[in-house]
C-alpha cells in the first residue's frame, strides 16, 4: 500500500515545499498519501497545486488532501511530520524583544536562551495534543518533527506518550558538507561519531577516507595563510545564512573558515567539533554573546530580528512562486531527512544519520531516556544509536547543565507551574547569565506577554 504522510504544519512556506521535492526524488515514495493540516489555511491551496505540479512534472502519483481538522488529518497515518510555530512571529518578538531590555540578546531565539524556553513552553502542549489523538488514530505511526525547540519537544512526547518520535535536523549534514568543502573531500566519505542536544551536537571523531579528520582540520588551520585564499573546489550554495569576506568571485576556504569562527574557536580549545550553525552555538555559551563582542558580531554572528524573519518569509514564498513556473522539478537534496528516514524504514535500507531520540547509552555523559542528538541507524526495525560518544570533561559537563535545563522546561510546560519556569531559565546558560532577581523578573514578564498562548499556566 502507499505510504500515508501526514504533515502538521502542512501549509508552511519554508518547510513543506522543499519536503515535497525530496518526496519527488525519493522513488519509493512517489504514490504516497499525503494529508496537509494547518490551522491556517491561507497557504495549504498552494501547497496541493504544488503537489500537482510535482505529478505533472515528474510523473509521480502522489495524492494530497488538506485539512484544517488534526483529528481528520492523522486518521490511519504511518508517518506525522510535524513543522508548527505556536503564536508565529508575534509570540516570539516577545522571545526576543523582553530578554533585550535585560541585557539578553539572542541570535536565533527558538532553542535555548530566554526564547528557546519559551517556545518549548508554547510548543509542548500542542505537541502532546498530537501524540493524544495520534494514541487514538494512528498509534503504530512515526511522529517525525522538524519543530524547534527539537529535544524539549521529543523528549516531552517520549516522556508523556508511547508515540515513537524522532526529531530531524539538517545542522550535522551541513557541517558535514562544510567540512567536504574546508578539506577537499568527498563528503561520502566522511564519517562521524556525535553527542549532544540538538544544535549543540559535537563530533567527537572524525574520520575522512580513512584519516583523522581532526588532525586534517588543524593542519588547515595552521597552514591558512597560504590555504586560506585559495577557492573551493565547487561553488558555495545560497541559503546557508553565510556572507564572503573576500573580494573575489569565488569563495575560498579562508571565506568558509571566517564563516564559522565559534565551531572553528570551540575546536582549537576542546579538540572536537561542534556540528551546528555559529548562530545557534552562540546561545549555548553566553561568552559569545556579549557586549565587548558587539553581541557575536566580533565572531560573525548576527542577531536575527523578527524583520529579518518577515523578510524570510517572503523570500519562501517567492520561491515557491517560481518552481511552480519552472519546467523541471530540482533534483538537488533538500539536506533534509524525512524522506530518507520513511525510505529507510519502508525498504528496510539502513541509513546512518544523526537523529534527536531518547538516551539508551549511545550519549553516556548524558542522563538515560534524555532526548540526545547522535548517529543513529534507520532501516527497518526502526532507530536505534550507532556509536557510544562522550566528550571532554568541560563540555560533557556544559551540555549536561543545558540538558538539565531543557528537563525544567519540559515539567514546566507540563504542569504549568511557575517555579519551574523560572528554574528553567536559571539552569540555562543564556538566561542564567544576569542578576537572579532579573531572571524572575523576565520569566514573569514573558509568561505574561504570551499568556494566550500558555494555557497551562492559566
Amino acid at each position: 500500500m502507499p505510504p500515508r504522510i501526514t504533515i502538521i504544519g502542512g501549509g508552511s512556506y519554508q518547510w513543506v515545499p522543499k519536503l515535497l521535492v525530496d518526496l519527488a526524488n525519493t522513488p519509493s515514495l512517489h504514490d504516497s498519501e499525503l494529508a496537509l493540516e494547518d490551522i491556517d489555511q491561507s497557504g495549504l491551496p498552494r501547497m496541493a497545486a504544488w503537489v500537482e505540479r510535482i505529478n505533472e512534472l515528474r510523473g509521480t502519483h502522489l495524492s494530497v488532501r488538506t485539512t484544517t481538522e488534526q483529528r481528520a488529518a492523522l486518521e490511519g497515518a504511518e508517518f506525522v511530520v510535524v513543522t508548527i510555530s505556536t503564536g508565529g512571529f508575534t509570540s516570539m518578538r516577545q522571545d526576543l524583544e523582553v530578554p533585550a531590555r535585560y541585557g539578553i540578546k539572542q541570535s536565533v531565539g527558538d532553542t535555548v536562551g530566554p526564547g528557546g524556553v519559551m517556545r518549548g513552553l508554547r510548543n509542548i502542549p500542542v505537541f502532546l495534543g498530537i501524540a493524544h489523538d495520534m494514541s487514538e488514530l494512528c498509534p503504530d505511526a512515526w511522529l517525525l518533527n522538524i519543530t524547534n525547540p527539537m529535544t524539549t519537544i521529543c523528549r516531552s512526547v517520549t516522556r508523556e506518550s508511547s508515540i515513537k518520535t524522532v526529531g530531524l535536523c539538517h545542522e550535522v549534514t551541513i557541517t558535514q558538507f562544510i567540512l567536504a568543502l574546508l578539506l577537499d573531500a568527498d563528503f561520502r566519505e566522511i564519517e562521524m561519531e556525535v553527542m549532544g542536544v540538538n544544535h549543540l551536537p559535537i563530533v567527537t571523531r572524525l574520520d575522512i577516507g580513512g584519516r583523522d579528520g581532526f588532525e586534517l582540520l588543524r593542519e588547515l588551520l595552521d597552514d591558512l595563510d597560504r590555504r586560506g585564499p585559495q577557492p573551493l573546489a565547487m561553488p558555495f550554495p545560497e541559503g546557508l545564512g553565510h556572507e564572503r569576506i573576500s573580494g573575489g568571485g569565488d569563495w575560498t576556504h579562508g571565506d568558509l573558515v571566517a564563516a564559522n569562527k565559534i565551531k572553528l574557536e570551540l575546536f582549537q580549545r576542546f579538540g572536537v567539533l561542534p556540528a551546528a550553525g555559529d548562530r545557534h552555538l552562540a546561545e549555548f555559551f553566553p561568552g559569545f554573546l556579549t557586549e565587548e563582542s558587539e553581541w557575536g558580531k566580533r565572531w560573525g554572528v548576527h542577531l536575527t530580528t523578527i524583520e529579518d524573519r518577515e523578510r524570510g518569509q517572503q523570500r519562501h514564498i517567492d520561491d515557491l512562486a517560481a518552481m511552480m513556473t519552472a519546467p523541471e522539478v530540482s533534483s538537488m537534496p533538500s539536506g533534509e531527512l524525512v524522506a530518507a528516514l520513511i525510505d529507510s524504514m519502508l525498504r528496510d535500507k539502513p541509513r546512518h544519520m544523526p537523529l534527536n531520540v531518547p538516551n539508551t547509552g549511545q550519549c553516556p555523559d548524558l542522563p538515560p531516556d534524555a532526548v540526545v542528538e547522535s548517529i543513529s541507524t534507520v532501516d527497518g526495525a526502526g532507530v536505534r544509536g550507532r556509536h557510544r560518544a562522550s566528550a571532554p570533561a568541560g563540555l560533557a559537563e556544559h551540555v549536561r547543565r543545558v540538558s538539565a535545563s531543557q528537563e525544567l522546561v519540559v515539567e514546566a510546560a507540563v504542569t504549568g507551574k511557575r517555579a519551574r519556569a523560572f528554574e528553567a531559565m536559571l539552569a540555562d546558560p543564556l538566561a542564567g547569565r544576569i542578576d537572579f532577581d532579573a531572571v524572575d523578573a523576565m520569566t514573569s514578564e514573558m509568561l505574561e506577554a504570551t499568556k494566550q498562548w500558555l494555557p497551562q499556566f492559566s
